[in-house]
């Protein structure tokens, strides 16, 4: 409409200048189209494909305070620019119009004192009826507010970008066809994917690719629900979220439904990792249960003390009498043999007993410096029965390192060749041994580990292998007492055992004990002598 009515209002100025029409016969309508341009509420000039003012309206007289005598007849870049010489044909609009024979528009930044402005100048083609530009219209608009409200909002959606960016939790918003629109760095990190590789990848990836099967689902059903937080909130909610590499990792997850006019438009998640937290929590148990066996062990050591030294006093006496009453007896006497086995069972009570004593640590240690290979060697020099060993494969990977420990050898080769036996029992006489040691000087700890290939320890009875008189062995084939023993020396000397771990494919025992650091002179005494 406006194209049209400068088109005839030009028309007529033209006729006029030509005196092809008089004033009397257009004096309507040549009046109505000037009053229709003065009209317009933008500032608007017309331009000739030279560029110069042929016209300006009230507005943009009213704008500028000027008369038309003093626009009129110049070019568009003398008046705006003030300069003798066109923009270059990159920049200027008025050219971009004559080519291409459409609109276009350029926004300048007018600084006039403190506050500046923003001016959008738009240029419109006038065509003839075969389609070439004859004139141009020039409307000049003030944008500033606009302009303001942009930069206010820039800086709004840059605050939030940064807070989404800045934030350690995990933060994704989706469409309401589940599309991911909106990943923050956090997000990147626990997924594993970028918004990119999810955005251009070969299949559409939404929201259901990041969790298992039916989760995503079962997680809108919660939100659509009133039991979970309200309708279309969740509150935290622990679950599994599937990672870049297939992985399950457990989070905490909260999630909202986004409205718009009461109708759902998206979602959006915010998710915390909880692998830390869960290992940390699994720690807590192991060291509450730890705390728990070693209150329980010391309880039972204290009762086994009690109990040992109450059967020792009678036990000692019937050994004595036992073994006074057999040397009288005569070498025919039918109740030989009985008494023979008199004095064997209770031989094999004080043994018990002793054992006991072992656990409860009430013996008196008497330690001494070695290296941790030379006491595992002679430990297995000490194992009698060496058939134990002909379908047994012995291996050895022992550190050079200079490894000394100070503890009484006796005693931990006791524990050696107990753990010995009990993994040639668990093989069944037939498998792999595997002894392994190292150390750890940051820490300063000494490491022996036995290994077996027996059949392993049951999940019901590693936290019991270690309590008195706990056996798996048939009934009369074993007392209990083997493993809590072993527990007992090592703590007595410092160390600690544990199952490092256990399965069909066999049982790994870890010792550790303090790495013993001697004078510079002892050292090298124990270090000859070795």
């Amino acid at each position: 409409m406006q194209k049209n009515c400068c088109r005839k209002l030009l028309k007529f100025q033209n006729m006029s200048e030509n005196s092809k029409i008089t004033p009397k016969d257009s004096n309507i309508d040549h009046e109505w189209y000037y009053r229709f341009f003065d009209s317009l509420s933008f500032p608007t000039l017309i331009l000739d494909t030279k560029k110069r003012i042929l016209s300006a309206n009230a507005r943009f007289l009213e704008k500028f305070g000027i008369t038309k005598n003093e626009v009129i007849g110049k070019r568009c870049y003398e008046y705006f620019e003030a300069q003798d010489r066109p923009c270059s044909t990159r920049q200027c609009p008025a050219r971009k119009v004559l080519t291409e024979k459409k609109g276009c528009s350029l926004l300048r930044e007018i600084k006039t004192g403190e506050t500046p402005h923003w001016e959008e100048r738009v240029f419109s083609p006038i065509l003839n009826d075969e389609g070439e530009v004859t004139h141009i219209i020039e409307s000049l608009r003030d944008v500033t507010r606009i302009k303001t409200l942009e930069k206010r909002l820039s800086g709004i959606l840059e605050l939030m970008q940064r807070v989404l960016q800045s934030s350690a939790s995990a933060i994704i918003a989706a469409s309401r066809k589940g599309r991911i629109l909106l990943m923050n760095q956090a997000a990147e990190d626990l997924f594993g994917n970028t918004m990119g590789f999810l955005n251009t990848s070969i299949e559409t990836r939404g929201v259901e690719h990041l969790y298992p099967h039916g989760v995503a689902r079962e997680i809108m059903n919660k939100l659509r629900s009133d039991e979970y937080g309200g309708k279309g909130k969740l509150t935290s909610t622990r679950i599994d979220i599937i990672n870049s590499e297939g992985e399950a990792v457990p989070v905490s997850m909260t999630a909202a439904i986004i409205y718009e006019d009461n109708m759902e438009v998206g979602t959006m998640g915010i998710y915390n990792d909880l692998r830390e937290r869960l290992k940390v929590e699994k720690k807590l148990k192991e060291v509450e249960k730890l705390s728990a066996n070693s209150e329980k062990m010391a309880s039972l050591g204290q009762l086994s003390a009690g109990v040992a030294h109450e059967i020792n006093n009678p036990l000692t006496g019937i050994l004595l009498y036992a073994n006074m009453f057999l040397e009288r007896i005569a070498a025919d006497d039918p109740g030989k043999e009985d008494l023979e086995f008199i004095i064997e069972d209770a031989n094999r009570c004080k043994e018990i007993v002793k054992n006991l004593l072992i656990y409860s640590r009430q013996t008196n240690p008497s330690k001494e410096v070695i290296h941790i290979n030379d006491l595992l060697e002679q430990s297995m020099a000490l194992v009698r029965d060496q058939e134990f060993f002909m379908n047994i494969e012995i291996f050895r990977n022992l550190s050079n390192d200079m490894m000394l420990l100070q503890v009484d050898k006796n005693q931990l080769n006791q524990v050696i060749i107990n753990l010995v036996l009990n993994a040639v029992d668990a093989m069944n006489r037939k498998g792999c041994l595997t002894f392994c040691t190292w150390r750890n000087k940051g820490l300063q700890k000494i490491y022996l580990e036995v290994s077996d290939t027996g059949c392993g320890i049951s999940e019901d009875d590693i936290s019991k292998v270690f309590d008195p008189f706990f056996t798996t062995k048939e009934l009369g084939k074993g007392t209990g007492l083997g493993l809590s023993t072993v527990y007992g020396i090592v703590h007595e000397n410092g160390g600690n055992i544990s199952i490092k771990e256990t399965g069909p494919k066999g049982t790994t025992f870890l010792l550790e004990f303090p790495l013993y650091q001697p004078s510079t002179d002892y050292s090298e005494s124990v270090c000859i002598g070795l």
